[in-house]
């Protein structure tokens, strides 16, 4: 059994976590909407995830959609005291799979109940407000009013703390004037490092950053080279390059998602690996690359 917390740990608001987490949008079906096909193996997931010590799972009633949630419900409820779940609102599913803007003081509402009913709990331990002025990716808009009516449900008791997820710096920077800032979650990795200045300004400020797809988006080249230096490392690309988040900065928390348990116990593995100085040098030069 690998042990995550060599990844060592970083707060989420007053909350400890292991910087090795869990994302749960693979437990869904296929195009994260349905059931999973195989419903034991999810739970089986999840259990083995929270036995292996992560205690940050990232979850959203839109998966699924209700889904991961309710599995996640199944698994592990009544949940352990150092479990933090991180859901988020600001989409919803259409019946066709599609992914869509959910902004309105209603359907924030809802969201925020749909999660707490399908967790099974009172209070979330940290949103994300999933900011949708595009779907693929941030686009600039004010955050505002959306941040308010979340805001107004944290002064409810229901949510206790707030983060944001697909923004650009400017609405960071916006947000943070309206509410407590706990956590940005993003696109981020080795061959997409737009968010570069903005880790090492949360960094500073002692906010966490999580970032997503920690293999999208790779050319065949960038592919190519990380797979070259995982090979000479003995390893798998994914541990390469989950274990360059991990030294690219003490506040980024990983959430890699899996439906395997084999892979889980890869992505855990990546707390093991340690990456030489000339290592890193070779994995910073892949953004370049195309």
């Amino acid at each position: 059994m690998t042990d995550i917390k060599q990844a060592g740990t970083y707060v989420l608001g007053d909350r400890t976590v292991q910087r090795l987490g869990y994302g749960a949008m693979q437990l869904a079906g296929p195009g994260v909407f349905g059931p999973p096909k195989d419903r034991p193996g999810a739970i089986a997931v999840l259990r083995e995830a929270v036995a292996n010590g992560v205690n940050h799972i990232d979850t959203s009633d839109f998966y699924g959609p209700h889904v991961t949630n309710q599995l996640i419900r199944e698994a592990l409820h009544p949940y352990p005291d150092d479990l933090v779940i991180v859901t988020k609102i600001g989409a919803k599913r259409g019946g066709d799979a599609s992914w869509n803007p959910a902004f309105s003081p209603e359907e924030l509402t809802r969201a925020v109940h749909d999660n707490l009913r399908n967790l099974g709990i009172d209070a979330l331990d940290v949103v994300n407000l999933r900011i949708m002025f595009d779907a693929h990716g941030p686009a600039e808009g004010s955050i505002a009013a959306p941040l308010a009516t979340l805001v107004e449900l944290q002064r409810q008791g229901l949510v206790r703390r707030i983060g944001l997820s697909n923004v650009t710096a400017r609405q960071v920077a916006e947000g943070r004037r309206i509410a407590d800032i706990v956590c940005v979650q993003n696109a981020y990795n080795l061959a997409h490092r737009a968010d570069d200045a903005l880790v090492d300004e949360l960094a500073a400020t002692g906010i966490a950053y999580v970032p997503f797809f920690p293999l999208g988006g790779f050319s065949p080249l960038q592919s190519g080279t990380l797979s070259t230096v995982a090979g000479s490392l003995g390893v798998t690309p994914m541990q390469v390059a989950l274990a360059w988040l991990l030294a690219r900065s003490p506040n980024i928390l990983l959430i890699p998602g899996t439906s395997s348990l084999l892979h889980l116990q890869d992505n855990l593995g990546s707390a093991d690996l340690t990456l030489s100085e000339d290592t890193m040098t070779k994995l910073d030069q892949i953004a370049a690359r195309s």
